[in-house]
């Protein structure tokens, strides 16, 4: 009874579960055979007697090995292939899938089935599909992130996995022609397409639009910069096949000609045609006014000189009385307004000796009743003093009352001018 009861357990199995246990089997068979394996991804095909035939038999079916003709010799699968190249980084056997097409086909599929189980009620099976969706949008950018990885490999190497400089340009050219299918699968995605289907579905439009775009805008700016940098490298190692092939060619030419010396090109006066390649230069011409025969055709040719008629220019005329009598009297009131300043620096000088109050500028503008604006008068008052001559200025003491024009700033305004006499240059 209890061993019906364990066959009845395996027969009702999920197919996760032996899913499961095949990967796990498989996995295992990895890791056991592993030597044998990787000294088949190095020499190319699989030396038989190294396992027992029951293993051997065991490899086969899981896939592992294969034998492409019968008179072949076992070898990698393609898959496990690229499982190696990729997890050991070798450049010279990783393959770069720009298979967008299918991705996004399998991607639609995908959407439609989580879709279809959501609107049946089925959130199991929604959960699943939705699982496998996250995964193969995943995969899909990890592959442009393995693409971009092994471009970057390749450049930091300057292509150092080949011998000589011909392949290196090879696989430059190899690598361009990678990043250009890849930038050809970028516009294959249309996030617009996305955005319907993902519909008013939160977690699609997260994944679908919003994930997937700051990944592709990311892997775009990089395979952007890959590509320039290709471009350089290019044009370097074709300067490079340049040189080799001028220094080849030289050193094919000596071993035929071993008597041949390099002459001096530039003394000679018959240059090949070959070497001759250049016009000529067009001399600099003058006209030779010593020449008195030809006085007659130089002056012809001056008669034809067009010549240009420009209008006639307007010379301003000067302005009437009325200017002059306004500028004399601006010139009356700057004199009196000097005159006045004077006068104020004489009452100064005219104060009781020993007296260290000063005199307020705005004060004597008002006791002598100036008909003077404030500011000019201040500004006056400040251009004297200023204008003194130095054993002169030293004579007086010039405080300026200011005040502060906002809390807000720094800005000081001079309200008042207070002069007085250097008492102390006096007492010396």
């Amino acid at each position: 009874m209890q061993e019906k009861s364990l066959n009845s357990k395996d027969s009702k199995q999920s197919p996760q579960s032996r899913l499961q246990a095949l990967g796990v089997e498989r996995l295992s068979l990895l890791g056991k055979y592993a030597q044998p394996l990787m000294q088949t991804y190095i020499s190319g095909y699989f030396d038989e007697t190294s396992v027992s035939e029951q293993a051997l038999d065991k490899l086969i079916k899981a896939r592992l090995l294969w034998r492409p003709d019968e008179q072949e010799a076992l070898c990698l699968r393609p898959g496990v292939n690229g499982l190696i190249a990729s997890l050991t980084e070798d450049e010279r056997k990783r393959q770069i899938n720009a298979d967008i097409a299918g991705q996004l086909d399998q991607i639609r599929t995908r959407v439609t089935h989580y879709q279809d189980a959501q609107y049946r009620g089925d959130y199991a099976a929604s959960e699943h599909h939705f699982q496998l969706l996250t995964e193969k949008v995943h995969d899909m950018t990890g592959q442009f992130s393995d693409a971009i990885a092994s471009l970057w490999n390749r450049l930091n190497s300057d292509f150092g996995f080949v011998s000589n400089l011909a392949d290196k340009i090879r696989e430059n050219e190899l690598a361009q022609k990678q990043l250009r299918r890849l930038l050809d699968g970028f516009e294959l995605i249309d996030f617009n397409e996305m955005i319907e289907l993902a519909q008013s579905n939160g977690a699609l439009r997260k994944l679908l639009v919003s994930q997937l775009q700051v990944s592709i805008s990311d892997h775009a700016s990089s395979l952007l910069e890959v590509q320039k940098r290709l471009v350089e490298l290019m044009a370097r190692f074709r300067q490079q096949q340049e040189r080799v092939q001028l220094i080849a060619s030289m050193s094919a030419f000596l071993k035929q000609h071993p008597n041949f010396r390099v002459g001096d090109y530039a003394n000679r006066s018959k240059v090949p045609e070959l070497v001759n390649q250049a016009k000529p230069i067009i001399a600099n011409a003058a006209i030779g006014l010593d020449r008195s025969s030809d006085t007659e055709v130089l002056a012809e040719l001056v008669r034809e000189i067009p010549i240009e008629h420009q209008g006639q220019i307007q010379i301003p005329q000067s302005g009437g009385e009325f200017e002059l009598v306004d500028e004399s009297l601006l010139q009356a009131r700057e004199q009196a307004l000097k005159e006045d300043v004077e006068n104020f620096f004489i009452a100064i000088l005219d104060t009781a000796p020993g007296e260290d109050r000063g005199l307020s500028a705005l004060e004597y503008l008002q006791q002598r009743q100036l008909d003077w604006d404030a500011e000019i008068w201040l500004f006056q008052v400040i251009a004297e003093f200023e204008g003194l001559a130095t054993e002169f200025r030293c004579s007086f003491i010039l405080e300026k009352c200011t005040r502060e024009l906002d809390p807000f700033n720094q800005v000081d305004i001079i309200y008042d001018l207070n002069l007085r006499v250097n008492q102390g240059l006096v007492l010396k």
